[in-house]
């Protein structure tokens, strides 16, 4: 609504009456979750808009959804989905490296993007069949750490990082290795380490 029948959400929120309660399942788990809902209008959506005002804990937290026909738990779990972007975004940048790169020419640039885009993507294959034990490998060094915790894309690119380290002594090891193999295999793992 516009003008003198703009919608205060405060208000919207502060008001006993409209409060409903509904179960939902986010970030994989099942919340209960009291929520207001109402359509209204805004223009840089283009018109009607689906409203949700979540109580929370602390705060009242407002979402919206440019389909007016979209339900609650649609819009909740829409919500909840794109948190594991934002993870994807953040191991892309700190982990991956993204954006860190220092060229100095456009195509340079899109290039190490792609590099960025591609090695995260592989370590994801890669990891995708492996049990979760297999790519946690030992949080004891890591005290504070839940064992329990889901592999991150850090733990993904620790562990075939190892594989790919153990393999190379595996080749080096091998029965009938002459000197100069072990040194070349020592060299190239050396080079890794650094």
């Amino acid at each position: 609504m516009y003008g003198d029948r703009r919608i205060d959400l405060a208000k919207r929120a502060g008001q006993r009456r409209g409060w409903a309660t509904g179960t939902f399942t986010l970030y994989g788990k099942v919340a209960a979750k009291r929520y207001k809902t109402f359509v209204a209008t805004w223009r840089p959506a283009g018109g009607a808009i689906r409203v949700v005002l979540v109580d929370e804990p602390r705060e009242w937290i407002a979402y919206f959804c440019t389909d007016p026909a979209a339900s609650v738990a649609e819009i909740l779990e829409s919500v909840a989905a794109r948190f594991s972007l934002e993870v994807a975004f953040r191991d892309l940048k700190e982990v991956v490296g993204a954006g860190q790169q220092q060229v100095r020419r456009v195509r340079a640039s899109v290039g190490a993007c792609h590099v960025c885009l591609w090695t995260f993507t592989m370590t994801e294959a890669w990891a995708w069949y492996r049990a979760e034990k297999d790519l946690v490998g030992h949080r004891s060094a890591s005290p504070w750490d839940a064992g329990s915790r889901r592999p991150s894309h850090a733990d993904k690119r620790r562990a075939s990082r190892g594989e790919l380290l153990g393999e190379q002594i595996r080749a080096v090891l091998r029965p009938g290795a002459t000197e100069r193999e072990i040194a070349a295999a020592t060299e190239r793992l050396l080079n890794l380490a650094a």
